[in-house]
């Protein structure tokens, strides 16, 4: 049976996958990039440990906190389409470098402004906002160069091992970054943190694979508008599996988001665990050691098969450790919560995303990454209100709660629109049908 459809297999159909554990890592073209993205996600995380302190030192905003998360995720909510449509229509190894140059750029400069003494709201405002559009352009132009490296049948490796090592860069950026930010101090520190996303940049270079290799080389493809999130969502809206994976992916993004990491350092404080620049870098290393256990547990065991049931069940799990990291006044239990929302979220986002990408036509591909980075990533600017700026008003605990009651209650509903719908129902048939 073709890899790029759902055999019926159990009520919510599983994608079908390759036996082979880790097989993306003895691809030799995949491996090297594996690698450089977790360096690149470092310093990423690196700067997010350095600044976010700075910022919260400097001024302590809370506001300013909601916004750190709203300016990163506003650009995918934006331009993820036609960022996408960029993917789909060029080299995508220049398209992840353009990002990495953009993101040493706003590195660099942070390290001026914080030097200069002349870190002000609306620079640092600037520079959020940059680092977020950073993001946005490597995003479509990744995915499609794992499709590239590996093929569909191992992509459901390689999308789970890639989300693994960027949780690798999220586990080892807090120690990284609160070392070079309590060894070297900040400027040093935001200046050393250009040189991590320097090995993803140079191996780009010498890679033969551009994300169309396998599809025949690069061809000339309609341009994607701005808007085009709509029209390309009404395209794959007849397939409830793959809205299923789209609607799971923005409850999480929009009620948790990135919100626990851009507020970690109130939470650090709130716990009382010690030193508040410690405990910040232990909460968020937990926070990342659970996206790496999650994503070797599915990669070594295989028993998870991308499925939605599975999604369900997962982005379910993540909202509850949620609400209780929020309730909790224990410093050990938050620490074990924020390891099973971290499995939680790394399960639920690498299914939904190989799901998206198995039943993408290769044509549009890119374009149907950008809608569901939309929903994964730029909802996530939703959380800077949900949890940020809502905790100004009521308090961070409160709101984080509030918003992972919201986020379980939503997985309850879209989980029985996507299992149990009559649609679904018949869409599954239907890719039975194709399949036979």
């Amino acid at each position: 049976m073709p890899t790029h459809v759902l055999e019926e297999g159990g009520k919510d159909g599983a994608v079908a996958t390759a036996p082979r554990k880790f097989a993306a890592l003895y691809n030799k073209d995949c491996r090297p990039y594996l690698f450089g993205a977790a360096l690149a996600m470092m310093a990423d995380n690196i700067e997010h440990v350095i600044t976010y302190w700075v910022l919260w030192e400097k001024f302590h905003s809370p506001a300013l906190t909601g916004f750190e998360v709203i300016s990163h995720w506003v650009p995918f909510l934006l331009f993820s389409v036609y960022f996408g449509g960029l993917a789909d229509r060029h080299d995508c190894r220049r398209i992840i470098q353009a990002a990495q140059v953009l993101f040493m750029l706003v590195s660099a400069l942070w390290g001026v402004l914080i030097l200069t003494d002349s870190l002000q709201v609306w620079s640092a405002c600037v520079l959020l906002i940059l680092h977020g559009v950073a993001g946005a352009v490597w995003g479509p132009g990744e995915q499609l160069m794992l499709h590239d490296f590996v093929g569909p049948a191992e992509l459901p490796s390689a999308v789970r091992l890639n989300a693994t090592f960027r949780s690798l860069g999220i586990l080892f950026g807090p120690v990284v970054g609160s070392a070079l930010l309590l060894g070297l101090g900040p400027v040093v520190g935001i200046f050393v943190n250009v040189a991590f996303y320097l090995p993803l940049t140079i191996f780009l270079f010498r890679t033969k694979f551009t994300g169309h290799t396998r599809d025949g080389g690069i061809v000339a493809r309609p341009r994607v508008g701005l808007f085009d999130s709509v029209r390309v969502l009404r395209e794959v809206g007849a397939n409830p599996t793959m809205v299923g994976m789209i609607i799971l992916a923005g409850l999480g993004a929009f009620f948790v988001g990135a919100s626990l990491q851009s507020s970690m350092p109130i939470f650090a404080q709130d716990l009382g665990a010690g030193s508040a620049g410690t405990a910040y870098g232990v909460l968020l290393f937990a926070n990342g050691a659970g996206g790496v256990l999650g994503g070797i547990l599915l990669e070594a065991t295989g028993r998870i098969k991308p499925s939605v049931f599975a999604a369900v069940v997962s982005t379910a799990i993540y909202g509850l450790s949620s609400l209780f990291f929020a309730l909790t006044a224990s410093y050990p239990l938050a620490l074990v919560l924020l390891v099973i929302g971290g499995v939680a979220n790394l399960a639920s986002m690498s299914i939904g995303q190989t799901v998206v990408q198995l039943l993408a036509k290769p044509a549009e591909r890119g374009r149907v990454i950008g809608v569901y980075n939309v929903s994964a990533n730029g909802l996530r600017a939703g959380s800077g209100f949900t949890v940020g700026l809502l905790g100004a008003a009521v308090g961070v605990h409160w709101s984080l709660g509030l918003s992972a009651a919201a986020l379980t209650v939503g997985t309850g509903i879209s989980g029985w629109y996507s299992l149990w719908g009559k649609r679904a129902r018949e869409a599954r048939k239907q890719l039975q049908h194709v399949a036979d």
